[in-house]
């Protein structure tokens, strides 16, 4: 659908796939899952509190309020794993890694990278941000007014970049790029099977998993020979360095353990924060009079000088935008968890082996909980708001023991690169373009965002 730009009265239609009017069959649900996710909710799921589906030998449960999201995500959090449905979609490409295990080894794991994302470790990664995004700014200032830009690409190019400066200290050349390129290409061409929807035993061959391997086999040459150098030579002090080093007390971990947190760091950290600025820009466009107060607060934080660590904290609305931006188009649209054993939330009683979904795609326009949900007020994330608000209304990251490990990581980039491209340009959609939310791994723009860049 085509946009509209109002700063008064009605405020501009956001883009959203199609809504179901009522709720889907089986097989039209199935369907839908595989080709748009986000599509499948109809009106009314964004008032349920608690939902429950049958789908063959699958039971689903909806968790859609703050306290049953707390119950499963925090307070009985050692009953969930992650989902054997996530973990098929997840570990033919990711492997072993934060996102796939549970228990001992995702402890482990976790303990092992923590230090990587430590807050004196993201101001040291912070430079390296705000470099790459002036890069893409100076890119964009030879770009003739009429030519658009793929925004949604822009974004891709920015968040590789500075994930490959982070991890290997390198910008991105041909090889380095052949890791975002899997990463993208695994997103598009990945999808869940009818088998995984309904609940078919593990045993039956999955296609996707000899679709994975061929997707990741040459950027697995690449990150392979990367840690071969870097333990023969050493290098560094960057995440690829941390990811060697050994914790006290523990063994180092093997090449393939390297490899799959390398694959999950690029997509966790790659693609999410891109899908954020993209999304961001769009509603900026849309909304003239908050894209001026953007710019007032860089021109008042920043003045003439380039951004800096010590200046995300005083960023305030421009943390509030993006805040919002991630409420109405979450990058992490969907959470799948799977009881260990039988509990009850609200009404309904759970099995073991019961499949909960927490879906920040509807949390997050919950009629129930935010006022004119589908509208942009970065004002909700005013700290007043945001203190009377439950706190488990609004996860973007996650909540709970699997909090997202680079939350912080992620804000600080956010902050720091549209501050930095925002101070420099205003960026406007096309009209006319055709928006459209799709649902994969991750939430993005079903056709890109093709914007006009205008210096300021």
């Amino acid at each position: 659908m085509g946009e509209s730009v109002v700063e008064n009265g009605t405020a501009p239609r956001l883009a959203l796939p199609p809504r179901p009017k009522t709720r889907l069959g089986l097989w039209q649900h199935l369907k839908a899952t595989r080709a748009n996710s986000v599509s499948t909710w109809s009106d009314a799921a964004f008032e349920m509190e608690l939902g429950e589906r049958h789908m063959l030998w699958r039971h689903v449960i909806i968790a859609n309020a703050p306290e049953h999201v707390r119950h499963v995500l925090l307070d009985n959090a050692e009953n969930y794993v992650r989902s054997s449905l996530s973990r098929r979609l997840l570990e033919p490409g990711l492997g072993q890694g934060l996102l796939t295990t549970h228990g001992a080894t995702w402890r482990r794991q976790r303990r092992m990278m923590a230090p990587a994302f430590a807050a004196k470790r993201i101001a040291d990664f912070a430079p390296a941000m705000v470099e790459a995004a002036e890069r893409l700014a100076w890119d964009w200032s030879r770009v003739p007014p009429s030519a658009p830009v793929d925004l949604a690409e822009a974004m891709s190019g920015l968040t590789l970049a500075i994930i490959s400066e982070a991890m290997f200290s390198v910008r991105v050349d041909p090889e380095i790029a052949l890791i975002g390129q899997a990463v993208a290409v695994y997103q598009s061409a990945i999808r869940p099977s009818i088998a995984d929807l309904i609940g078919l035993p593990d045993w039956l061959p999955r296609p996707a998993v000899r679709r994975a391997h061929r997707i990741f086999a040459e950027s697995d040459r690449v990150i392979q020979r990367l840690i071969d150098e870097r333990r023969r030579h050493g290098g560094p002090d960057d995440l690829l360095a941390m990811l060697l080093a050994a914790p006290d007390g523990e063994a180092p971990a093997s090449a393939k353990e390297v490899r799959d947190h390398v694959a999950t760091i690029f997509t966790a950290g790659h693609e999410t924060t891109a899908n954020a600025l993209a999304w961001t820009f769009y509603l900026l466009s849309l909304h003239p009079a908050e894209r001026r107060r953007l710019e007032d607060e860089l021109d008042r934080v920043l003045g003439e000088r380039a951004a800096t660590a010590e200046d995300v904290p005083n960023l305030t609305f421009t943390r509030m935008v993006i805040e919002e931006s991630m409420r109405l188009y979450p990058p992490a649209h969907t959470m799948s968890r799977q009881a260990l054993g039988p509990d009850r939330l609200g009404t309904i009683e759970l099995r073991k082996g019961s499949s909960v979904l927490i879906v920040p795609w509807l949390l997050h326009r919950h009629r129930k909980l935010w006022d004119r949900p589908d509208e942009f007020r970065p004002d909700r994330f005013a700290p007043a708001e945001v203190a009377a608000r439950p706190r488990f209304a609004y996860i973007p990251f996650g909540a709970g023991p699997h909090i997202c490990i680079g939350a912080s990581f992620a804000m600080t980039e956010a902050i720091l690169c549209l501050a930095t491209i925002a101070r420099r340009f205003r960026l406007t959609l096309v009209p006319g373009t055709t928006v459209e939310p799709v649902g994969l791994i991750t939430l993005r723009p079903k056709h890109g965002l093709p914007m006009r860049l205008e210096r300021r």
